[in-house]
């Protein structure tokens, strides 16, 4: 394992079995978000992107939350600030990738431009903006104890950062309105059947679950079947049917030549652990 953990002041990162895992890490704070975090998470998530030994990312949280929100003191700036400071506050960062989808180009929509899944563990509350972060993830798992909300109406404020476009797509009209207009805290048996998360685990074995299905991503299949179906599955979101299956084949010729495929096969027929390369 290898731990950068001094040149991070709000966030932990560390890589192991082909796992790179960031910790939202102001556990005293619930890790509310905050500017420095937020550039923190951007510059992690790009060790992690152009790190060869790292195949999946795990975000999580330190202590007893995922992510509470905003941090109240950023919200309080925005609050006191006049309205060219607060349009500068949620138009801040530069695109994390200017070659992604433009849509995946704004201030915290560009995990999907991340060339690697992304799995959100959810060990505790995420509320507000720490929800939101966690859409952006390819994959939700949570612990049995964690909350979730939206929050914002209950802030007098608006469905924020496309919250109103993942959520449709992720649990259906309805869910995402009553979630939203009432801003009520779900548990995380209820997040499951809504389809908000894929899996709960007890929060005693939480992470060590996380971690084997992370490691099983890592080892077991393709890195660049993961790279290419993470492109391919965003993307067509914003494809027609006819789109999405003009795209995939023009992928297909390519997948049929490169060295993961071969060794796909290989490992298959010869009753083995693969050994992929990513190419």
């Amino acid at each position: 394992m290898s731990n950068n953990m001094s040149e991070y002041t709000d966030i932990l990162y560390s890589t192991a079995d082909g796992v790179a895992t960031i910790t939202l890490n102001r556990p005293d704070k619930l890790n509310a978000w905050r500017g420095q975090m937020e550039q923190e998470v951007r510059a992690a998530m790009k060790a992690a992107a152009a790190d060869d030994s790292v195949r999946v990312i795990v975000l999580t949280g330190a202590g007893k939350g995922f992510c509470a929100g905003a941090d109240m003191g950023m919200l309080q700036t925005i609050q006191s600030g006049d309205a060219q400071t607060s349009r500068a506050a949620v138009n801040a960062a530069a695109p994390y990738d200017p070659a992604s989808n433009e849509n995946f180009q704004k201030q915290y929509s560009y995990f999907p431009a991340v060339p690697k899944p992304i799995i959100g563990a959810i060990n505790g509350s995420a509320a507000g903006l720490g929800l939101i972060m966690s859409l952006y993830c390819d994959i939700r798992f949570a612990a049995d104890t964690a909350k979730f909300t939206t929050a914002f109406s209950r802030r007098g404020l608006v469905a924020e950062h496309g919250i109103s476009w993942l959520l449709p797509r992720l649990i259906g009209f309805s869910n995402a309105a009553d979630l939203l207009y009432s801003a009520r805290v779900i548990t995380a048996p209820e997040a499951l059947t809504m389809g908000l998360v894929s899996r709960v685990f007890p929060a005693a074995n939480f992470h060590a679950e996380v971690a084997a299905y992370a490691k099983m991503l890592a080892t077991e299949v393709s890195p660049r079947s993961l790279r290419e179906m993470k492109r391919e599955i965003w993307n067509a979101q914003f494809q027609s049917l006819g789109q999405a299956i003009e795209a995939a084949n023009a992928d297909m010729p390519p997948s049929f030549k490169s060295e993961d495929f071969k060794e796909g096969v290989a490992h298959f027929v010869e009753k083995r652990a693969p050994k992929f390369t990513g190419r």
